[in-house]
């Protein structure tokens, strides 16, 4: 720690908790930041739906661009996108495999355009050439290969006009004005049968549209408990039926299938944990299988006809699969493999020969690398509940790899964001890197998690910071128990909800974290409703519902209750803020706030701003950068080991805005913002 550190906290009262005594970290290299946290060397394969063609993302002169190869020679790939700047994240194949589709935002600001760019080359074209508009993908067609549906804003702000877009000459063409709808459901034929309205209380009215027109009377209606598990998954070819996920008459929503006359038929359903995805034919659309996720990931057939190829890519024992792409012909699958302690690979899969062909792992740097296992828990709530977590243990911690730590180590909460989201198994970049500096990393699905039915979503409803707040104190207390950690050694963590966790654990339990890491975590939950992004129009009655209406006086004094901003005073553990300055959820106002009101007070917090960034950090060298600072920081904090910060900002955009001295290293390798 800083003399300057210790001379402030001295002068306000505050304390640091004692560095920890870890684990012995044996031999176990250093994994650097940049193979953990710089661009992938591939990722993103799709195959064409002509089976030609694979496409993928991989780095193009540093940045993320599409690529693209014949599927008979992978080894001769050309990039066909040029971005100099923003990385492209999201591609898929036009219907007649003549080109590849993409979207891309601009600095964050979460305003994406749809492009394609041709195999046979050229430069990108962008499909949606507006101002301050985001597309909205609706429909594509198996047998209507030069168009597809998409929705544009441009009109209204708020709402989605449906568009024909005509993939050759770019022209869009008007199908259905969209006057208060927050969705839609088209079919084969690209023809919308289905728009849905949001209630007043907070669910979701469906309604037939006949000549590109909602009719008046809704075909299925229900309120917010079932809001966010119930809705169409798309029809079968021929129309004839409609696939739901639907929780109406019970409690995790189950896939069914409605056919022509409205009648509901059960395909599947588990009393644990929602059902909404799964693999249907590329040509008949039919459900073959789906993806049941627990504390893992796995698919489960429906009928025979994936049955041979699910048990052929089990028995390969590679981890955990996710077939990402199939030809329409349907004789090649993309399937990707997640062995957690390696890297991700992508394979082809040959149906026909029953054969798979590696096309590349991820990111090769990793291979050989020090990774660890994820464990599965189940953690009782104060109340009952069942949380389903990950904890990832050091191998100084866990030396025979059983789960079980063999003495405690410090440890780091870290709280996904949302909050309707949830944690999932799988290799995870920031457990494997915290780890591999002698954390433990706990992640927890706390009540208001999506996924593990309509019940545990509800019990989240009007609980920030609060029985949301215990479910994660309550994990903590479950580790401490367990001898993972010591009460006084843990760190706070998190993303978007995950930041706002971060701002309420040392806000409103000043006592219960040694430290926190807040990345655009919003700090005032009536300024983050005031400043929500147009086109979350229809989903805006659900949060009031779920958080406090901030539209009502008794719902803006819960939203104040509950924000950390006016409980800043409070807290008395090091804090480090990141934000991206074009967030266009969590406007940058959130972290500015707290941290004048911490400045105010003389409590120390460190700041870091993005200015080409929004909800999070795109640019790898951003990533790189402010992980770089977060590693020294819980270094300081917890007593783990850090990779210096070195020239990691250098090459960011990184505006130190606040608090340098607070974290080693920082000082020497950047001067503060003008004028902070």
């Amino acid at each position: 720690m800083l003399d300057a550190t210790k001379v402030l906290l001295a002068a306000t009262g505050l304390t640091l908790a004692a560095a920890p005594a870890l684990a012995a970290p044996g031999d176990v290299p250093l994994i650097e930041r940049a193979k953990l946290f710089g661009n992938p060397e591939k990722t993103g394969a799709r195959l064409s739906p002509d089976g030609k063609w694979i496409s993928f993302i991989a780095p193009r002169d540093g940045v993320l661009n599409v690529w693209v190869a014949p599927a008979a020679d992978p080894a001769a790939a050309r990039a066909l996108t040029a971005e100099k700047t923003r990385p492209i994240r999201q591609a898929f194949w036009a219907p007649d495999s003549s080109q590849v589709l993409f979207v891309n935002d601009k600095g964050g600001d979460e305003n994406f355009h749809m492009y394609g760019v041709a195999v046979a080359g050229g430069e990108a074209r962008d499909y949606t050439p507006f101002d301050k508009v985001r597309v909205m993908p609706i429909g594509e067609s198996s047998t209507i290969k030069d168009r597809i549906l998409i929705g544009v804003n441009n009109r209204d702000p708020r709402w989605h006009d449906v568009h024909s877009l005509d993939l050759k000459t770019g022209k869009l063409t008007l199908v259905m004005q969209n006057d208060g709808y927050g969705g839609f459901m088209a079919d084969d034929a690209l023809t919308v049968r289905l728009a849905s309205r949001p209630r007043a209380d907070g669910g979701d009215d469906w309604f037939k549209v006949v000549g590109n027109k909602a009719e008046a009377t809704p075909v299925a209606s229900y309120g917010l408990d079932d809001a966010s598990n119930t809705g169409p998954l798309g029809f079968t070819s021929d129309g004839k039926t409609l696939y739901w996920m639907d929780s109406r008459d019970r409690d995790t929503s189950a896939i069914m299938a409605q056919d022509a006359a409205g009648k509901m038929t059960l395909v599947a359903q588990d009393p644990r944990v929602d059902l909404a995805s799964g693999l249907f034919n590329p040509k008949s659309g039919t459900i073959e299988a789906y993806q049941q996720d627990y504390l893992k990931s796995e698919y489960v057939p429906v009928g025979d006809a994936v049955k041979a190829d699910l048990d052929f890519l089990k028995a390969q024992n590679k981890g955990e699969f996710t077939v990402t792409s199939r030809t329409q012909a349907d004789d090649k699958w993309l399937v990707a493999f997640d062995a957690v302690s390696a890297p991700a690979s992508t394979w082809v899969y040959d149906r026909t020969a029953k054969a798979l062909k590696q096309l590349y792992v991820s990111r090769p740097a990793l291979v050989g690398a020090p990774l660890v296992p994820m464990h599965p828990a189940v953690i009782k709530s104060r109340d009952g509940l069942d949380l389903v977590s990950y904890l990832t243990l050091p191998k100084g911690a866990d030396a025979n790899g059983d789960g079980k730590a063999d003495a405690p180590v410090p440890m780091v909460l870290f709280v996904h964001g949302g909050p309707w989201g949830r944690d999932v198994y799988g290799y995870n970049s920031y457990h494997q890197w915290m780890a591999n500096r002698g954390y433990a990393v706990l992640s927890v699905n706390f009540r208001a998690s999506t996924g593990f039915g309509k019940k545990f979503l509800a019990a989240g409803n009007m609980e920030w910071g609060k029985k949301m707040h215990d479910d994660l104190i309550d994990a903590v207390d479950w580790a401490v128990k367990e001898g993972v950690t010591t009460k006084d050694k843990v760190a706070i963590m998190g993303g978007s909800y995950g930041g706002y966790a971060t701002l309420a654990g040392l806000a409103f339990t000043p006592d219960a974290f040694a430290c926190g890491v807040d990345i655009v975590g919003p700090s005032n939950l009536n300024t983050l409703l005031g400043s929500i992004p147009a086109y979350w129009e229809a989903g805006k009655q659900q949060m009031y519902r779920r958080m406090g209406d901030p539209t009502k006086p008794e719902g803006q004094a819960i939203l104040k209750e509950r924000s950390p901003l006016f409980a800043a005073d409070k807290i008395k553990r090091p804090l480090l803020i990141g934000q991206g300055a074009n967030d266009p959820r969590v406007n940058v106002r959130e972290s500015d706030q707290i941290v004048d009101a911490m400045k105010a007070k003389n409590i120390p917090v460190t700041y870091v701003v993005f200015p080409d960034e929004g909800h999070g950090f795109a640019r790898p060298v951003n990533n790189i950068a402010f992980n770089a600072v977060t590693e020294n920081f819980l270094a300081s904090c917890l007593g783990g080991r850090a990779e210096p910060i070195g020239d990691a900002l250098k090459a960011s955009t990184a505006e130190i805005r606040h608090g340098a001295q607070f974290v080693k290293g920082l000082e020497a390798t950047t001067a503060p913002a003008a004028g902070q």
